[in-house]
């Protein structure tokens, strides 16, 4: 099974619950999961930005192999650049276009 989570929203409290459930879905002996992504954008870029509220899960959830993606559009109107984010993070064109990609190869789509 394959994975995507899908980080847009304003609230810190939301971007919190998805990375805790993508987390805990590492750590679930219950289910045999192939592949974790992460994809990011718009308010939801913040844990991927080095200092960001959050960047200390998604360089947790690196270490574990989860793929974590900032889309490139976001990166762009907010005068982010790769450098700004997390080591580790992939930089994808646009956040829409890598989850329809992702689900078009069978990851569940989660959006807490």
């Amino acid at each position: 099974m394959q994975t995507v989570f899908h980080l847009i929203a304003d609230d810190p409290d939301q971007r919190q619950t998805a990375l805790t459930i993508a987390k805990n879905l590492t750590e679930d002996d219950s289910v045999e999961v192939d592949d974790i992504a992460i994809v990011a954008q718009a308010e939801g870029i913040e844990p991927l930005t080095a200092g960001g509220d959050g960047s200390n899960m998604v360089e947790e959830l690196l270490e574990t192999g989860v793929a974590v993606k900032a889309c490139g559009n976001t990166l762009e109107l907010k005068d982010l650049a790769e450098s700004d984010l997390v080591d580790g993070v992939e930089t994808v064109p646009s956040g829409g276009g890598e989850l329809t990609r992702l689900q078009d190869e069978g990851y569940a789509y989660i959006r807490p």
